[in-house]
Parts: C-alpha cells; sequence; structure tokens
C-alpha cells in the first residue's frame, strides 16, 4: 500500500475519547467499513498479504470480524467459519471461554465447520489484550487444525495481545498500529 492510501485509511478510522469509559480511546472502525474506498483498500491489502498462503478457512468472530474475514475469505478463495456468542449457532458447538478488557465471554463454533488439517487464517477487526483472538486459536486447534497466523486492521501495539499470540505460535499481522490503549 502506498504511502497515500496508507493515510487515507488510517484517516477513515475515528478515535473516540473516553468510550466505553474514562481514559480509553475506542478506534471506531465502522467509519472505515462506511467509506468505500477505506475498506477496499483494507481488504486488497489484507488480500495481497495472505494470497497464496494455502488458508483453505478463515475463522472470525462476531460482528465486525466478519465483515472483514468473509471478503477476505472471497478474495483468497476460503471458506468462513463464524464464531459467536452462545446460543447462536444451530448445529453442535465446541466452546472455549475468554477475558476480555472489561470481563469475559464464551465464543462458540460449529464442531463440524473445522476439520483435522484445515489451515486457517484468525481474522479480526482489533488486537488488543487478545482474548478473542486467543479464544479462537484455541478453537480451531482443539478441533486439529493448523494456525500459525492471526490478521487485524488495527492493533493496540501497546496491549499484550500481540505477546500473547507469539506464545502461542502465532504470528500477527496489522494494518494500522496504535500506540496506547
Amino acid at each position: 500500500m502506498n504511502k497515500e492510501d496508507y493515510e487515507y485509511l488510517v484517516g477513515s478510522v475515528k478515535s473516540i475519547p473516553d468510550f466505553p469509559k474514562k481514559g480509553i480511546i475506542f478506534r471506531d472502525i465502522t467509519s472505515l467499513v462506511e467509506d468505500a474506498r477505506a475498506f477496499n483498500l483494507a481488504v486488497t491489502a489484507l488480500a495481497e498479504r495472505f494470497s497464496g498462503s494455502g488458508y483453505n478457512k478463515i475463522m472470525a468472530a462476531e460482528a465486525r470480524g466478519f465483515i472483514f474475514g468473509a471478503a477476505l475469505a472471497s478474495r483468497i478463495n476460503a471458506g468462513v467459519v463464524m464464531v459467536r456468542k452462545p446460543g447462536k449457532l444451530p448445529r453442535e458447538t465446541v466452546s472455549e471461554e475468554y477475558t476480555l478488557e472489561y470481563g469475559s465471554n464464551i465464543l462458540q463454533c460449529h464442531r463440524d465447520s473445522v476439520r483435522a488439517g484445515d489451515r486457517i487464517l484468525i481474522v479480526d477487526d482489533l488486537l488488543a489484550t487478545g482474548g478473542t483472538a486467543l479464544a479462537m486459536v484455541n478453537l480451531a486447534r482443539g478441533l486439529g487444525a493448523e494456525v500459525a497466523e492471526a490478521c487485524f486492521v488495527i492493533c493496540l501495539k501497546d496491549l499484550p495481545g500481540r505477546e500473547k499470540l507469539r506464545e502461542k505460535s502465532v504470528e500477527t499481522f496489522s494494518l494500522i498500529d496504535y500506540e496506547g490503549e
């Protein structure tokens, strides 16, 4: 991505101070998705990075992860494994509890959506503490899949998500890195 396109992409993300609580700067990616040029730049950059990588499935968490995961999957000829909160998937599921910045939650995927030997790329909009991404890694690996990489539109590089993923032998790629929380 050239410098002009990168600056446009960064400029499309709105920073909202004191949301959801005082002292936090929320990086709002919905403004990027609403902008056709910015959204296309993001998906194209991800596709260029992962084309020919051999991933046969992308695992993405609701809801913003679905946006980027599905768009990327269509560009690199991969399927999409949808990861959701409990009670949202109709077939037999497997679950993984994880910790967020503000509490804990559970993610699930269909048991039959991942097979032993699948090469899965984890995709989400933002990496902060790594809880959601680590839960997806654990779900995929628990079903016998290989997970070596995770990609994000935004990484909050001062938070521990990237390091936690590296500790699980998962390399990360992000389009935009922000300092601070």
